[in-house]
């Protein structure tokens, strides 16, 4: 591992055999190739922005869609759908999302070991296809069945992207900008969200006769990434270490990061793989029985369960009836519920923009303080909303605060970390591990907080309260700061808590990345110096 005090030294040495004073040459500023913007884009745009887009989109068509449910059921069998019946299909219906998801995040390992990262990614898009078939002519063809199908392979798709695509992010970007760039997950997560809810209203697809239109959006995105990702450049870190493609990978470099002379980041990557005693694809036992990465394995499960269990989705339930007490009338409210999405997309852009300035670390920790407070505060408000007139604009913004908190780190932060805090090697086993627990654990809060909800009412929200507690605590004594670090030094960050010795991967990296000076005689007969520049992933 090369110290900063020791770049600067080589740096003077060859500055000075050149000639030049260290004044006179500054580093070049990192600059955003168009191959590096254009595959964050896509990728993201036939990923997560179809996970957000789901989130929210069977809110505003919910009472069109369980009464084409109820004529569907009354022509089959002569009679409606009872209560009990319909509630129970428009339960499967939501929750089978969530399923799929589970599923989806199951089989990312095998997809991304056959296909690769991008590969995936691409395939990923047919899951995407088949479900905006599905769902937009389900109504035509009179079978809700064909909904609630597209709905648990639209899960399976997300739970697939949200593997796929912080991963392919993470490879592909330079350390300097990795958290930046990773958040493009979390951006168009939130972009997803705010259109479902855009168009969700009555002016656009929220109607009786054209929300099938809203599932028809679907193949969109998808459609999108198909025709512009196969055009970009597969995982370099993917190509060299796991395809041995040192040519194809080394044309990934140059593109990704917009230079010809790619040879230190090719030797970084292939000092990380002598580094690493198994470079075969772990699976997940051996992520567990291994000790050298239990607290990064510790980390990303803790920190996955409260981006889930730290109640942001229960905060979609209260939303319309606190804006329904102020005294807005219910026509208005969907478009006031429009500035949550608003404040959702707003925050998570600022976070990516800061998140190379300010650390992943700092921004999770304020992420779940904030939260905190706001659900304390919320929780005393609700209680007085009956009382005082005005308390009900107290309580939404409060909610506005808790979404702002929320996307302005733990939104986003939590699949950048599972990217970077494990090696190449058990990276696809981390990933499934996260996915995991962050369908279930989504799956949890839908299935219990309408028990927590009855048992407790307004104070509901302080058990997320002691969820955000925890997680921030958790966070202040167990995690290091991840930004400006290659997937090495990161890895050695843990070594102290893990009780392994470091030694050994640093000095294959440092030997691997030794800055070496050979000499070039010039035209007037004097020797330069000429050092080899440091790897930028």
């Amino acid at each position: 591992m090369v110290e900063d005090g020791s770049e600067n030294t080589h740096t003077k040495a060859a500055t000075e055999a050149n000639g030049a004073s260290p004044a006179q040459t500054q580093p070049k500023k990192l600059r955003l190739s168009p191959s590096l913007v254009c595959a964050a884009f896509f990728s993201a745009l036939g990923s997560s922005y179809l996970y957000g887009y789901n989130l929210s989109v069977v809110n505003a068509p919910a009472t069109y869609i369980k009464s084409f449910y109820n004529r569907t059921w009354m022509d089959r069998y002569g009679e409606p759908a009872y209560g009990e019946t319909l509630t129970l299909l428009w339960s499967i219906t939501v929750s089978i999302f969530a399923i799929g998801g589970l599923l989806g995040a199951l089989v990312v390992t095998v997809l991304i070991k056959v296909l690769g990262r991008q590969g995936t990614l691409l395939v990923n898009n047919i899951f995407a296809v088949i479900a905006a078939l599905l769902m937009s002519l389900g109504e035509r063809a009179g079978s809700f069945e064909m909904i609630i199908v597209g709905r648990f392979i639209i899960g399976v798709d997300s739970g697939i992207a949200l593997s796929a695509l912080p991963m392919y992010l993470g490879e592909i970007s330079p350390k300097e900008i990795r958290g930046s760039i990773g958040q493009f997950n979390s951006v168009f997560i939130c972009m997803g969200v705010f259109t479902g809810q855009v168009l969700g209203l009555p002016e656009l697809f929220g109607q009786e006769s054209r929300w099938n239109f809203l599932f028809g959006f679907l193949a969109l995105p998808a459609v999108l990434q198909l025709c512009v990702l196969p055009f970009l450049p597969e995982s370099p870190r993917f190509l060299l270490m796991e395809r041995r493609d040192e040519a194809r990978a080394e044309k990934a470099f140059q593109a990704f990061l917009g230079k010809e002379d790619v040879s230190a980041e090719l030797e970084e990557v292939h000092a990380e793989g002598r580094a690493q005693v198994n470079l075969r694809a772990a699976s997940v036992t051996e992520l567990f029985h291994n000790r050298s990465v239990r607290w990064q394995a510790i980390t990303v499960i803790v920190t996955m369960a409260c981006y889930q269990l730290c109640g942001l989705n229960a905060i979609w339930y209260y939303t319309n009836g606190i804006l329904a007490d102020a005294g807005f009338p219910r026509s208005v409210v969907p478009y006031i519920t429009l500035s949550t999405g608003g404040v959702e997309t707003l925050a998570a852009i600022c976070s990516g923009l800061v998140i190379e300035r300010v650390g992943r670390r700092p921004l999770l920790i304020f992420g779940f303080s904030a939260m905190a407070v706001s659900f304390g505060l919320l929780t005393v408000f609700l209680n007085f909303q009956d009382r005082v007139s005005w308390m009900p604009y107290l309580s939404f913004a409060c909610i506005l605060a808790v979404i702002a908190s929320f996307c302005s780190g733990p939104g986003g932060i939590p699949f950048i970390l599972t990217g970077e805090l494990f090696e190449q090697s058990y990276r696809p086993a981390a990933f499934m591990i996260a996915g995991t627990i962050n369908w279930l654990a989504n799956f949890a809060v839908g299935l219990l907080f309408p028990f927590i909800q009855e048992a407790l009412q307004t104070f509901a929200f302080l058990v997320f309260l002691v969820v955000c507690v925890l997680g921030a605590v958790f966070l202040y004594f167990i995690l290091p700061e991840t930004k400006n670090k290659t997937f090495m030094e990161i890895s050695q960050s843990f070594a102290k808590i893990n009780k392994v010795s470091d030694s050994t991967p640093d000095k294959e990296i440092e030997m691997a990345l030794s800055i070496t000076p050979q000499t070039k005689e010039t035209s007037n007969g004097t020797v330069r110096s000429i050092i080899e520049i440091e790897s930028s992933f």
